[in-house]
C-alpha cells in the first residue's frame, strides 16, 4: 500500500485538509479518497440508504435590500405547482451635481428611464437590421461623415413565459426607503403615488443603435441595450426645474426627501421574470434653456447608482397551488413533493437518520469499513415536466433545529478552493434527471463521533441560487448568495417512508471501503 501511495504522489498531488487526503487527478474529486483504493488494496461498495426530507416554509420573504441585490428582478410568473409570484424593484434618485443651474427660463423637453436588463448574447438569438446606409453623422467638430445605422436586438434572459408582453410601469414614491445601508425584507411595503409616471410596452426583448464609419467601419455612436420608458415631463418640470436655487435641490439629505424614489413594476400576474443590473440604470432629463427664441438644449442625468436604496418588492399568492396544500415545515416527516424556489419561497431540508447512522457506524466497527464518498440523490418530481429552464444552481448549508444561523457545510469549508471540486453535480438530460448533493464529510463526523444527529439537531438546507464570490473568487459567506434574486424554482421527490417502491425517491448514496 506504501509504493501505491508513492506512486499516486508521483503522478498528482495530496492535499491534506481536516485529516482527509484527496488524490486531485481525476476531476471527480467529490469522491473523497477513493483514488487512493487502488488495485486489491482495498474494495469499493456504494450502498443506498434511508435519509429524511422535508419543506422548509420561508413565510415568502426575504432580505432584499442593496446589500444582497447583485440584480433586481422584476415581472410576474404564475403556473400550478407554486403559485402566483410577482417582482417590483424601488430605487432612489439622486442628483448628479448639487444646487444645479439649468439656466435662464429653462424647460424640459423630455425624461427617460433607461433600465438595462440582462440578455442574451448567442449569436443565434441576435438580429441586427441596418435601418440607413445612407446615414450623415455630424461629429461635435461640425464635420458630416458617411455612415450607417444598425438597430440590434437582444432577447432577455427570462424565466416563465417567454412569448408573452407585458406592460412596465413607473411610479412616484411617497415614503421614504430608508438609507441605502438599512435591512429591508421582500414583503415590506412603501407608499406610492397611484398616477403613473410612464409606462412602456415590453415585448421581451431590448435593443441599442449603432452608427459606424462607412470608410473603416469603427463605431461613431452607440447605445446599450435596454428598455427606454418615457416620464412624464410636468412632474420634473414641477419637482426639479422649478426648485432651482432652493433647499430641495442643496444636498443629498434633502432631495431624497423631496423625491423619494420611483417604483416599477408591471401591470400583469403573469408572463415572466427577468433582472434587470440596479446600478447601471440611467435617468436623464433633455431640456433647454434661454430667452426670446434662442433656446439651447441640454441634458441633466441623474443618479441611480450605489449610493441609494435598491429595494426587491415580491408578492406571492398561493392559492390553487401543488404548494398550497403540500406539508411544509416539519422536520420530523419526510414528504413526496420537495419544493424549492428563490426570492423567500420555500427551502429543502435533508437529515440523516438514526439508523441510517447506526447502520453505518456498524459497518464501521465490524467491517472496518470507512466511508469513501457519500451525497444526497434527489431526483426532479414527474410534475415539473415542462419547458423552463431547470435550476443549475443552489446552495448546501448547515443548520440546527434550535438555531437560524447557518454555516457552510464540512465539505464546503474544507475542499470549496480545490479546482475542479463541486459540491452539487447533476444529470439533467436523461428520462430521470436529477441532483447529487456532496455529504461525505458532514456523514462523516456523525458516523465517526458516535452520537446520533437528533442530538446535535444538524440537519442540511437546500436553497435555489449560487454562493457569491470576492475579486479572489474566494466564498464571501453562508449567507451571501443569489437566493435573493434568484428567479428560477423546481419540485423534488422526497423521501416519503410509504413510497418505498418509488425509483425517483429520495436517496443517500454511500462509497465505502473494507480493508
Amino acid at each position: 500500500m506504501i509504493q501505491i501511495l508513492k506512486k499516486a504522489i508521483t503522478v498528482c498531488s495530496l492535499v491534506v485538509l481536516g485529516g482527509a487526503m484527496l488524490y486531485n487527478c481525476e476531476p471527480d474529486i467529490d469522491s473523497l479518497g477513493e483514488q487512493l483504493f487502488l488495485g486489491n488494496a482495498a474494495q469499493g461498495k456504494i450502498d443506498t440508504l434511508d435519509v429524511a426530507t422535508f419543506n422548509i416554509n420561508n413565510n415568502d420573504y426575504i432580505r432584499s435590500d442593496a446589500s444582497k441585490l447583485v440584480y433586481a428582478p422584476l415581472g410576474a410568473f404564475k403556473e400550478g405547482q407554486f403559485g402566483m409570484q410577482r417582482a417590483s424593484y424601488l430605487t432612489q434618485l439622486r442628483l448628479s451635481t448639487y444646487n444645479p443651474d439649468f439656466g435662464t427660463d429653462a424647460v424640459v423637453d423630455s425624461v427617460v428611464l433607461v433600465i438595462k436588463p440582462t440578455y442574451s448574447t448567442n449569436p443565434d438569438s441576435i438580429k441586427t437590421k441596418t435601418l440607413d446606409e445612407g446615414y450623415t453623422y455630424k461629429t461635435t467638430a461640425d464635420e458630416t461623415v458617411n455612415a450607417k445605422e444598425v438597430f440590434t436586438t437582444y432577447p432577455v434572459l427570462k424565466f416563465g413565459k417567454a412569448k408573452k408582453t407585458m406592460n412596465i410601469r413607473v411610479n412616484e414614491v411617497t415614503e421614504f426607503l430608508k438609507g441605502s445601508s438599512d435591512s429591508v425584507q421582500s414583503n415590506q411595503n412603501f407608499a406610492y403615488d397611484s398616477n403613473l409616471l410612464g409606462s412602456k410596452e415590453f415585448k421581451g426583448s431590448v435593443s441599442s443603435v449603432a452608427i459606424t464609419r462607412d470608410s473603416d467601419g469603427s463605431a461613431l455612436f452607440t447605445t446599450t441595450p435596454g428598455i427606454r420608458i418615457p416620464l412624464d415631463k410636468t412632474f420634473f418640470q414641477n419637482k426639479i426645474i422649478a426648485k432651482k436655487g432652493q433647499p430641495e435641490l442643496q444636498d443629498a439629505s434633502n432631495f431624497i426627501r423631496h423625491v423619494k424614489g420611483l417604483r416599477i413594476s408591471v401591470a400583469e400576474d403573469d408572463g415572466y421574470l427577468f433582472q434587470l443590473t440596479p446600478n447601471t440604470m440611467e435617468l436623464i432629463m433633455y431640456y433647454k434653456n434661454g430667452t426670446g427664441t434662442t433656446k439651447t438644449p441640454a441634458t441633466y442625468a441623474f443618479d441611480l447608482g450605489s449610493a441609494n436604496t435598491h429595494i426587491g418588492q415580491y408578492e406571492y399568492n398561493r392559492n390553487d397551488s401543488a404548494l398550497k396544500s403540500a406539508a411544509v415545515g416539519s422536520e420530523s416527516s419526510s414528504v413526496t413533493k420537495l419544493f424549492v424556489q428563490g426570492m423567500g419561497g420555500p427551502s429543502v431540508g435533508v437529515k440523516f437518520p438514526l439508523q441510517t447512522i447506526q447502520d453505518l457506524r456498524k459497518l464501521k466497527t465490524d467491517n472496518k469499513s470507512a466511508i469513501i464518498s457519500a451525497k444526497v440523490r434527489l431526483y426532479i418530481d414527474p410534475s415539473w415536466k415542462n419547458a423552463y429552464t431547470k435550476p443549475a444552481a443552489f446552495t448546501l448549508l448547515q443548520r440546527t433545529s434550535n438555531d437560524y444561523n447557518v454555516s457552510f457545510t464540512e465539505d464546503l469549508s474544507a475542499f470549496a478552493a480545490l479546482p475542479g471540486f463541486l459540491l452539487i453535480r447533476s444529470n439533467l438530460t436523461n428520462d430521470r434527471p436529477y441532483y447529487d448533493f456532496v455529504v461525505t464529510q458532514s456523514l462523516k463526523t456523525l458516523v465517526e463521533k458516535q452520537e446520533g444527529n437528533e442530538a446535535s439537531g444538524k440537519y442540511l438546507k437546500i436553497d435555489i441560487g449560487a454562493f457569491l464570490t470576492d475579486a479572489n473568487s474566494n466564498l464571501v459567506g453562508p449567507k451571501s448568495t443569489s437566493r435573493s434574486y434568484d428567479t428560477q424554482r423546481v419540485v423534488l421527490v422526497g423521501a416519503d417512508a410509504t413510497n418505498i417502491t418509488d425509483v425517483n425517491r429520495a436517496q443517500l448514496l454511500v462509497t465505502y471501503g473494507t480493508k
